[in-house]
């Protein structure tokens, strides 16, 4: 304004909280709300998928439509789970009248308190937060699908496909391996999304096990925790210390106690399904920690005898039971080995010797 002062926009608050969608539906970042962008890479990522025309496909999280559009076009039906009414409601607006109406249901809710109905494979470009808890949930799913083609944060996807002696190969990688098969996609550039995120992503297949390798979920993963707590430890540092002799002891004591049937093996013979889903109970998001172990890569040899002294034998007095814990892992040759190099395989036949020998992990 001529001889007046100029005056200044302030920025309206919160401007950068959400990002506009063209017709006018605003992303929450907090609620993982990012939105594929690029039409080449969902097309890519439903070539991939290997969908069949008779296929019953679930998508998670499916927000505007863009990857719902090719899923109707390559499938036989597709069931969207979406916790956002507004998505909700844009969903319907987009495919109402068209041909594929008919051939897509929308479930408004949280995928993780949802009961999912009958699916063939899932394809989805799901929140980040819930990572863990819906990898779980989908691989406890009966009857089991076919596969599974969904977009991770890129370190919780490599966790997902690490292998034995890689730096992220943890407690999370060999359980969701016990499950299922993963394989490693591609990777999506953060710049492919509306809002963009922080991190990049990568797209992984988990294809579920059939038939499953059956184990005792507790004995299980009091077994991996306690193998994990210091991953790059040896087997033998890790099972010397003194806690660790002391609650297999106690659990030693009271299964011959109980005499209980049916322990004395890790590998279940009935067809029983145990709930898996608890297992990513701990590693819900990247954000908090994936899994109990520490990274040690600067390990040293000191470090091991540091670990053997916590078991409180300062005279070198050797208990009768920690004697056939050691027993045990050189039966196996397991001593001088690191639970970050042991193969799946591996963790179930050592569990198995454990077992065998009445020693058991819960």
């Amino acid at each position: 304004m001529a001889g007046g002062k100029a005056r200044k926009d302030k920025p309206k608050p919160n401007a950068a909280a959400h990002a506009p969608y063209q017709g006018g539906i605003s992303f929450h970042k907090s609620k993982g709300q990012h939105i594929l962008k690029n039409p080449m890479l969902v097309d890519s990522i439903v070539q991939k998928s290997g969908i069949k025309t008779t296929d019953t496909i679930l998508e998670i999280g499916p927000g505007t439509g863009n990857l719902t559009k090719k899923l109707l076009e390559a499938g036989k039906m597709v069931i969207a789970v979406e916790l956002d009414p507004r998505m909700v409601l844009e969903l319907h607006r987009r495919f109402q009248g068209t041909p594929l109406s008919n051939r897509l249901k929308v479930i408004q809710g949280d995928v993780l308190k949802t009961e999912l109905p009958y699916f063939d494979i899932c394809v989805a470009n799901i929140p980040y937060q819930i990572s863990s808890p819906l990898t779980f949930k989908l691989l406890n799913h009966q009857p089991s699908f076919r596969c599974a083609i969904i977009m991770f944060q890129r370190e919780f996807a490599m966790r997902l496909v690490a292998q034995p002696g890689d730096k992220l190969y943890c407690r999370l990688t060999v359980n969701t391996q016990l499950l299922s098969r993963v394989s490693h996609l591609l990777k999506v550039g953060r710049n492919n999304f509306r809002p963009p995120p922080k991190v990049d992503s990568s797209v992984v297949r988990i294809e579920p096990r059939k038939p499953r390798i059956e184990v005792k979920q507790k004995e299980w993963d009091g077994f991996l925790r306690i193998c994990f707590n210091r991953k790059n430890k040896t087997l033998g540092s890790i099972f010397r210390q003194k806690s660790v002799i002391n609650l297999l002891e106690k659990n030693y004591k009271t299964v011959q106690a109980l005499k209980l049937p049916g322990q004395s093996s890790t590998m279940e013979e009935t067809g029983d399904h145990i709930d898996f889903s608890k297992l990513g109970e701990a590693n819900e998001d990247l954000s908090m920690d994936l899994d109990d172990d520490v990274d040690d890569d600067e390990d040293f040899d000191g470090a091991d005898e540091e670990m053997e002294v916590e078991d409180g034998n300062v005279g070198g007095e050797t208990s009768e039971f920690k004697a056939k814990v050691l027993a045990v892992l050189k039966e196996g040759d397991f001593e001088e080995k690191r639970s970050s190099k042991l193969t799946l395989q591996e963790f179930l036949y050592l569990l198995s010797l454990f077992n065998k020998a009445g020693i058991h992990f819960s």
